[in-house]
Parts: structure tokens; C-alpha cells; sequence
């Protein structure tokens, strides 16, 4: 379910963003990061966290996977998604965020060094500290390495926890690729998905794509993921 806010700013979530098909391997870190989450939403965890780590990782899946949880337990939520906002004035987008459950702002870094955006973001903190909201922050930077110019935004953005979401290694690229083949009814052995992995571009995002795309190319042609029907519909 929409928030009104959402239908208004024309923002929508993908379905298959949840927590449970995000491949967290044992040992990597990334199982805490889904728990800091999840506490979140829950109120057992901290109201402002933030998140980072290198594009691909997984960031906007987790944060729009944060807004399907917040919605499930009928809290209103709002997901920006900053990149796409950067020619459009703060103040109108941000205006009455505060009343809302969970706001959830992703890219970051696109806004950093915007005097105006900066301003509406510090102002948009306070609000929501006051309130006793929940906030969620995602950029591919920490926030002491941020482009931030203005010190009491950047002293904002430490306020809560800060999680790096760690990468994975090609083994669990595969196994991730294995994994969601599976959620979408396909046959992806090991032999095929080491076969992407070495392939193309690596990152998590751009391999999805790529089984996105087989997964139509499998079902038209009644076809079976094998490396020359990869090999030939990649065009690898």
C-alpha cells in the first residue's frame, strides 16, 4: 500500500525488493546490516541509521525492502530516491515528511555540496528528530567522507548508526544469481552461473538485469539456461 505522499511524488517500489531475497552469506557482515533493519522498523532498534558502501551492493534494495516492511506494519513511509530530485526545489519535496512514520532517502551524494538541498536536509533532521521518526540514509560514502559543506548536516548525519553493506566475492555473486534464479522458477546450475559471473560487469544490479533478460529469452523460446543459449542471448 501507497502513501499518499508516494502516489503524489510519482515514486514507486519494485515488489521483489524484500529482505529475505537479499543473499547475506554467514561471515560477511550483511546479516547485521538486514537486523539493524529490520530492528528499525520494529522500534528496538536506533531511529536514524545510515548506510553505505559501493554501487552495486544492494543499497536502494534495502532501503525500498525497509519501506515494504514499514508498510506491512501499516507505518506511513516515504522512499526518495535523491538522484532523480536533484532539479526539483527541496523545500516542496521535504515539506510535511515529518509527519509521516519513516522517511527513507537514497543517494545521498547527490545532494551533498547543494547549499539549498543541504539546508532543507538539516531542517528535515531536526523535524524528525522532534517528532520521534525513523530515518533511513543510504550513499555510497561514509558520512565523514561525504561532499557535505554544511558542519551541522554532517554532524546530523552522524547521530545514529552507521552500516557499511559489504560486496560480495564472485562465489557469492553465483550463488546470489543461483538463488534468485530459483525465487523466479528458473534452472541455473553452477557451471552457467560461474559462466556470467566471469562474463559481465559484476555488479549485483547489472547481473539481475542479465537474468531478467534471460529468464524472458528462456520462456519465449522454451529454452533451457545452458552456456550457449547464454552465450548467444547476451551476445557474450
Amino acid at each position: 500500500m501507497s502513501t499518499p505522499q508516494q502516489l503524489s511524488l510519482g515514486v514507486s517500489l519494485k515488489d521483489d525488493a524484500t529482505f529475505d531475497n537479499f543473499y547475506a552469506p554467514a561471515g560477511s557482515g550483511n546479516e547485521q546490516v538486514i537486523r539493524a533493519l529490520r530492528e528499525q522498523v520494529e522500534g528496538q532498534g536506533e531511529h536514524f541509521l545510515y548506510l553505505w558502501g559501493a554501487s552495486g551492493v544492494g543499497l536502494t534494495h534495502l532501503l525500498q525492502a525497509s519501506c515494504h516492511n514499514a508498510e506491512s506494519r501499516r507505518l506511513a513511509v516515504q522512499y526518495l530516491p535523491l538522484r532523480e530530485m536533484t532539479g526539483f526545489a527541496p523545500e516542496a519535496l521535504l515539506e510535511g515528511l515529518e509527519e509521516l512514520d519513516m522517511v527513507c532517502l537514497d543517494g545521498l551524494e547527490s545532494v551533498a555540496g547543494d547549499p539549498t538541498w543541504e539546508r532543507a536536509l538539516f531542517n528535515l533532521y531536526n523535524a524528525l528528530r522532534d517528532a520521534g521518526r525513523l530515518l533511513l540514509v543510504a550513499a555510497p560514502q561514509n558520512p565523514r567522507e561525504l561532499n557535505i559543506q554544511l558542519p551541522d548536516l554532517r554532524s546530523r548525519l552522524q547521530w545514529g548508526v552507521i552500516l557499511k553493506v559489504q560486496p560480495l566475492d564472485d562465489t557469492d555473486k553465483q550463488q546470489a544469481l543461483m538463488r534468485r534464479a530459483r525465487e523466479r522458477g528458473m534452472e541455473l546450475n553452477e557451471e552457467v552461473a560461474s559462466y556470467i559471473v566471469q562474463r559481465v560487469p559484476r555488479d549485483m544490479n547489472q547481473l539481475f538485469c542479465y537474468l531478467h533478460r534471460l529468464d524472458h529469452a528462456s520462456l519465449a523460446e522454451q529454452r533451457k539456461l545452458t552456456i550457449p543459449f547464454v552465450k548467444k542471448t547476451l551476445g557474450l
